[in-house]
């Protein structure tokens, strides 16, 4: 994997999008986030997709009838397959952005290979400005690695222990356990997380 830009530029990231070179893209919507979603009731609610990637949850959650989906990524290129899978997604609702950079509040962050893009030392940042974008007791939900990597990331893991020692000082930890509904390659390598923000 190459690493000739630093991996907190956004041309970096713009650049892997333009050669294709997403090897974490499974291609659709991660099972476990989908099976998530499906028992959500209020479709109104504000939801937020940092480093969204090609959006496969934003793709089926505008098809499933919610109209307060954001996704934000800072490689323009990311978003070329939202456009074209979901063409009334509002453009206003697609925000080229760096993440520590938005404003604004929401109900629901989906967490999905974002953090672990991240290098290690940018997720106190992280989790405290996730906590930040939540309205009181919003919901982060998502994914993160369930063990380390050998290899410089990114995407850079980590265990359930480091996990929580860094959201308690931010997030009730409701769910923390290995999902039991991962792609075949991921199978016992992904944590389910969900975390109530607690007031800041």
């Amino acid at each position: 994997m190459s690493q000739d830009r630093p991996v907190t530029t956004a041309d970096y990231w713009e650049k892997r999008y333009q050669d294709q070179d997403t090897p974490w893209d499974i291609g659709y919507a991660s099972p476990p986030l989908i099976h998530y979603l499906e028992k959500l009731k209020e479709r109104g609610q504000r939801i937020l997709l940092p480093g969204a990637g090609r959006a496969y949850e934003a793709v089926w959650l505008h098809e499933n009838g919610f109209p307060n989906v954001f996704v934000c990524d800072w490689a323009p290129s990311a978003f070329e397959r939202l456009k074209d899978k979901a063409p009334s997604f509002p453009e206003s609702q697609m925000l080229v952005s760096d993440f520590f950079g938005l404003e604004g509040r929401f109900d629901l962050i989906l967490e999905q290979t974002f953090f672990s893009a991240l290098p290690p030392e940018k997720r106190p940042a992280y989790a405290k400005k996730v906590q930040s974008l939540l309205q009181p007791h919003g919901w982060l939900v998502g994914l993160l690695f369930a063990h380390t990597f050998d290899h410089q990331g990114p995407p850079y893991g980590g265990t359930a222990a480091g996990y929580e020692a860094l959201f308690r000082p931010y997030f009730e930890i409701v769910t923390l356990r290995v999902a039991d509904d991962s792609i075949a390659p991921r199978a016992g390598r992904e944590l389910f997380i969900e975390m109530r923000a607690l007031p800041s």
